[in-house]
């Protein structure tokens, strides 16, 4: 019997399925959300960040290089420039930077934290157009250190209620404020809060940190702006790898000196990356957007989990976010020998960034890096870490609101899910919410986002303003 024309059929067949998969791969209804009008003072708004962004508040692992006065100054600014926000609102100083405002709703049950962050890496002043710490405004930017990463938020939140209050606006549930001063440098203030809001029994309904943008390009085949709202982020462990030897003299080399060794070891580990691991933000992201997409990559999108192997090549070939978005990926970034050209180091290190994806944890990273290596002369140890935390649901009321609020701003905006490759303060509340979602309120371009810890960075002024607008719209429908 000849099984080609059988065989033949099964193709047939399979490739039909996955063609009336991908036709019937359409976008989903979206409800339509009015927009929201709303009269923002934007010359106060751009007055309160450059003055935010004046205040030194640069953080350091060693708070000893830390400038005290200038947190302090940060701190009676808010004083200063929301009085109304002070006067109605319990604020609680927690920890060492930590604020945490409650603004009283009609009920507290189900309350909403709004997140940011007030301190700022330090900027190589001599690089910068514009000194980073003048609050600059020209041709239509503010300047400024801070501006992106995160007092623009801050700021957005602070004009939002100050203005609702003015106008004897009450939200329906509590809202909380939680901004710290140490987020930078992994410290201690957001936890201290989160702490504090779990001891008191608060369970917030919704938490909103900074994260995704409204940008465009990011995903092939979608030509719509995509509101990317994280909801979950990788883990971070900083590895370290070490020989030790006899050290010696540069003139009589043993047969394989310790920095070999660890060249070596980087190879293996380069040469052989971590799985390829879809997240469920990743497949909610493909999900959703890859229904925007042609035909073409409908079928892939469509059918995810036979295209797995093809996604994977791809993400390994591509590298950047795409891959960053499928698996835990290792980014050597230091490198300590000798002091000296003809001696050799007793130790020889080599240190890397890990982002760990869900499903690993510390250990697991660990003798999964000692696998790759083989060789038990190379020691790996974790110095820091931050494990990974439970992505948030999709698909409740709390999610709807988020979207609702996206779209009262960006209408033209696809919302979608995704997984947040950086770290921020709001994986702590992942313990007391189910709904976290990191998302910096404003239309960011790939060069400015670039910006970000980078030289140079500013904000275009209308920015400012669609931020207050955005805070605006969330606290009203709270």
């Amino acid at each position: 019997m000849d099984i080609l024309p059988f065989v033949g059929l099964l193709i047939i067949i399979f490739v039909a399925f996955l063609l009336v998969r991908a036709l019937f791969f359409n976008p989903y209804e979206e409800d339509t959300v009015p927009p929201l009008n709303e009269e923002i003072d934007r010359e106060r708004a751009v007055e309160s960040l450059a003055r935010m962004i004046q205040c030194r508040t640069v953080s350091y692992n060693d708070t000893r290089l830390e400038d005290e006065n200038e947190f302090a100054n940060f701190k009676e600014l808010l004083k200063e420039r929301y009085p109304l926000v002070h006067q109605n609102c319990e604020l609680s100083h927690i920890d060492r930077t930590g604020l945490l405002y409650r603004w009283p709703g009609k009920k507290s049950e189900n309350p909403t934290v709004l997140m940011s962050h007030y301190d700022v890496v330090p900027a190589a002043e001599e690089e910068w157009e514009h000194p980073p710490f003048a609050g600059i405004i020209k041709e239509g930017h503010l300047w400024g250190r801070g501006t992106l990463d995160t007092k623009a938020t801050l700021c957005g939140i602070m004009e939002a209620a100050e203005k609702l209050i003015s106008e004897g606006f009450v939200p329906e549930q509590d809202i909380f404020f939680s901004f710290a001063g140490d987020e930078e440098t992994n410290g201690t203030g957001t936890p201290a809060i989160v702490e504090h809001l779990e001891g008191r029994g608060i369970k917030p309904a919704l938490v909103i940190d900074e994260g995704g943008a409204v940008v465009e390009g990011v995903v092939p085949g979608v030509k719509e702006k995509c509101a990317l709202v994280g909801t979950g982020e990788k883990g971070k462990v900083h590895i370290r790898l070490s020989v030790k030897s006899q050290g010696g003299h540069g003139s009589i080399p043993p047969p394989v000196s310790p920095v070999g060794i660890l060249a070596k070891a980087v190879s293996k580990i380069e040469n052989k990356p971590f799985k390829f691991h879809l997240t469920r933000p990743a497949q909610e992201m493909f999900d959703t957007l890859g229904r925007h997409t042609g035909l073409g990559l409908k079928l892939v999108f469509a059918n995810m989990k036979i295209f797995i192997p093809l996604l994977n090549l791809a993400s390994r070939k591509l590298g950047g976010e795409f891959n960053a978005l499928m698996r835990t990926t290792t980014a050597f970034t230091k490198m300590e020998g000798s002091e000296a050209i003809n001696v050799f180091p007793p130790v020889a290190k080599v240190e890397a960034d890990v982002r760990m994806i869900e499903g690993q944890t510390k250990d697991s990273l660990i003798r999964g890096l000692k696998q790759k290596i083989g060789d038990n002369r190379v020691k790996v140890e974790a110095v820091d870490t931050i494990e990974v935390q439970p992505s948030s649901t999709t698909g409740n009321e709390s999610w709807k609101r988020m979207v609702q609020g996206i779209k009262q701003v960006w209408p033209e905006a696809l919302v979608s899910p995704y997984l947040m490759i950086a770290c921020t303060d709001s994986r702590h509340y992942a313990r007391i919410s189910d709904c976290v979602y990191r998302f910096s309120a404003m239309e960011l371009t790939t060069e400015e986002r670039q910006m970000i810890h980078g030289n140079n960075e500013r904000i275009p002024l209308d920015k400012i303003e669609t931020a207050v607008k955005f805070y605006v719209g969330m606290i009203r429908n709270s």
